[in-house]
């Protein structure tokens, strides 16, 4: 099985989000829940479709599932 070379660019289009670097930066900003212990695709922002997609790629260990990790850890630092 062949994995894809995803970075944190292709995963916010792929969430249907703005993928510059500043705007990843200033969603990160804006949404950082430093306290929080639910999962991430329980957060309150996302739509139902991100959320499901969060969750599914974690669960399936998909292409997907080092950035969303990595995504995880920016929105908690």
């Amino acid at each position: 099985m062949e994995l894809h070379q995803h970075n944190m660019a292709d995963l916010f289009n792929q969430l249907g989000l703005g993928s510059s670097s500043q705007e990843i930066k200033q969603f990160v900003n804006s949404h950082r829940q430093q306290h929080s212990s639910e999962p991430l695709h329980h957060a309150s922002f996302w739509n139902p479709s991100q959320a499901a997609f969060l969750k599914q790629a974690i669960e399936e260990d998909a292409d997907w599932a080092e950035l969303v990790d990595q995504l995880n850890i920016m929105l908690r630092d």
